[in-house]
């Protein structure tokens, strides 16, 4: 439900009367609560808001907040705790237990199948279909995904395990959670049955050969990486993905007989989605023991993505990030930031960059190369990166937030100051606001009557008594206008971003320096998610001129590029032609020196 962003649509402070509704709503849903939990959790005097949002799908969703963590949603009426609060009170669903590496498929979107669910020696806990229950990951009994049983636990021992278990609302990493102050589960030790279980498990490692422990820590701060992981324990994870059957014999034999043959046929034994999972793992971290360098940092994701990652990638296979269970790229990083191999920071509005690298962690430490990457031709894409990124043109949508004078006409169709709509959705408001009033001229149908409420929004002082009738485009365009602008862009591989006014455009310029030398000077090219020094040292080497990057004045956190010369005619084809960047968003192409004729 919050794998991928919502929207808010109101934030506001929940009053007395409210609070005690809610506390009673809260005490029916969960009446295993006492009095002092029920105080604790929907307090009378500390603040506590309630929000209205919109998930991708168009529910409609209300989350309360109690100190800027949400603790509960409600849809269609009926209440959920989050795992802010199962971390308070984990005992407040019953909880089914599952592996570690299982968490990132839920926050991705994915539901919890029987084969995922790790049964206990006492047996699972006693549930009837649509009860809602925690999930919780082997060792620790901190909750991290709250769903719904889509079965009894009857009928999961009578299907044998296999099928889906839970379909899972909300998980930790996921949107919801992000919302809040992104804490990480506490380590809360497990019952005694479950203690119990986790002695089994060890002691089932032993007998294989294996240091006790090595498939799922118990810590879920610790890192768990899936190639570590027994290819008994690989199966386990990818049936939660739909696999029908855990091959545990076919498993055994290929965890003890580790030939090149037998490794190649469990690869082929993996979904797609599971392969290219593995693939970007793979490059992962052949980028950053191979490619990146700490004076790389901080580094542009996208950089990252199309020029290092990109040129680890075996001959014959491609990186595709929307084939993988993550969707998105900055999913993929957020993941490994979790593990604490990596940190993102978004040091520009909108772009975010990887800002630290823990070298020394032992995923990086102990990644081979893979056989076919000699570290001479590692050095030689090292040197031609640059030439060789992909780069992928950002995707930007004009936007439109409704302004104070703007309210009265667009409050009829549900919207209020702030509201973001797109171009055509402002068309249609308009358009069944005039029909629905009766606006339109019955002579001529090309023009609209103009009421009190569009003279009010629409018309300046000077117009008001003299402008009776507008035209459909004109009044379009007036209320385009009168709207507050701004602009959604998407990075490949990452969330789209919204942000205020019109996007600034390329900026190049020309200066005159000492000796009546020119230079060219291009800014803003962050914005558009350029690396200004991949880009400098690409113009650098194709005009064989000295290029050079400084602070931009009057920013704070943008660079310029500046290279020797009029190098506009250079500059232009790169933009226009190889990064297929619109020329509408390209400023100072017209100061490119004339060509003269050849005599």
């Amino acid at each position: 439900m919050f794998a991928r962003a919502f929207r808010v649509r109101a934030n506001t402070n929940i009053k007395g009367s409210d609070r005690r509704k809610l506390r009673s709503d809260v005490a029916a849903a969960f009446p295993s609560l006492s009095t002092e939990q029920l105080a604790e959790l929907v307090p009378n005097k500390e603040e506590l808001n309630v929000i209205k949002i919109y998930s991708h799908k168009g529910e409609a969703i209300t989350v309360y907040m109690n100190h800027r963590n949400p603790i509960l949603f409600e849809v269609e009426k009926v209440l959920y705790p989050t795992v802010y609060t199962l971390w308070v009170y984990p005992d407040l669903l019953p909880a089914f237990a599952t592996w570690p590496p299982v968490l990132q498929k839920l926050a991705g979107g994915a539901d919890l199948m029987l084969p995922g669910v790790v049964v206990p020696p006492s047996g699972l806990p006693q549930v009837q279909r649509g009860t809602l229950c925690a999930v919780t990951l082997l060792g620790n009994r901190a909750p991290v995904a709250v769903g719904v049983a889509t079965m009894s636990t009857e009928e999961m021992l009578a299907a044998g395990m296999k099928g889906k278990g839970f379909a899972v609302l909300h998980t930790h990493l996921d949107h919801l959670w992000e919302y809040g102050d992104k804490s990480s589960p506490p380590t809360l030790a497990p019952l005694v049955t479950d203690s119990a279980a986790m002695e089994s498990a060890g002691d089932e490692e032993e007998l294989q050969g294996k240091e006790p422990g090595s498939s799922c820590s118990p810590d879920p701060e610790q890192h768990v990486n899936i190639r570590d992981l027994s290819l008994r324990d690989r199966d386990t994870c990818a049936e939660l993905l739909g696999k029908e059957e855990l091959h545990e014999n076919r498993a055994a034999e290929l965890a003890e007989d580790a030939s090149t043959e037998d490794q190649q046929e469990a690869e082929d034994s993996r979904t797609p989605q599971e392969q290219m999972d593995a693939l970007f793992n793979q490059c992962f971290f052949h980028a950053l023991k191979c490619r990146v360098k700490k004076s790389d940092l901080p580094l542009l994701t996208s950089t990252f993505l199309g020029s290092h990652m990109v040129s680890c990638c075996p001959a014959g296979k491609q990186l595709d990030i929307k084939k993988s269970s993550y969707k998105k790229f900055s999913k993929f990083l957020q993941c490994m930031q979790h593990q604490r191999i990596l940190q993102v920071k978004e040091l520009s509005r909108g772009v975010e960059s990887i800002v630290d690298v823990d070298w020394k962690h032992p995923d990086i430490k102990a990644f081979a190369v893979p056989e076919g990457f000699s570290s001479a031709s590692a050095a030689q894409d090292s040197k031609s990166e640059d030439r060789e990124q992909v780069y992928h043109a950002p995707e930007i949508i004009p936007l439109y937030g409704v302004s104070t004078k703007m309210i009265p006409l667009f409050q009829e169709s549900g919207h209020r100051k702030g509201s973001i709509l797109s171009s055509s959705e402002v068309r249609n408001i308009i358009i069944n606001y005039v029909k629905s009033n009766e606006l339109v001229d019955e002579t001529n149908k090309n023009f609209v009557k103009v009421n009190a409420i569009l003279c009010d929004c629409l018309l300046d002082k000077s117009e008001q008594d003299e402008i009776s009738h507008l035209k459909w485009d004109e009044l379009l365009s007036r209320c385009l206008e009168r709207l507050q602008p701004l602009h959604q862009v998407t990075f490949s591989g990452q969330e789209p971003v919204v942000r205020k006014g019109n996007i600034e455009p390329i900026d190049i310029s020309i200066a005159q320096r000492s000796s009546n030398k020119k230079v060219t000077i291009i800014k803003n090219l962050e914005l558009y998610g350029l690396d200004p020094q991949c880009v400098a040292n690409t113009l650098q080497q194709k005009v064989q001129a000295s290029a050079t990057i400084s602070p931009a004045p009057g920013t704070k956190d943008r660079v310029q590029v500046q290279i020797q010369g009029n190098q506009i005619h250079h500059l232009a084809k790169m933009l226009l032609e190889e990064y297929q960047l619109p020329r509408k968003y390209i400023q100072g192409l017209e100061k490119a020196p004339k060509l003269g004729r050849k005599k």
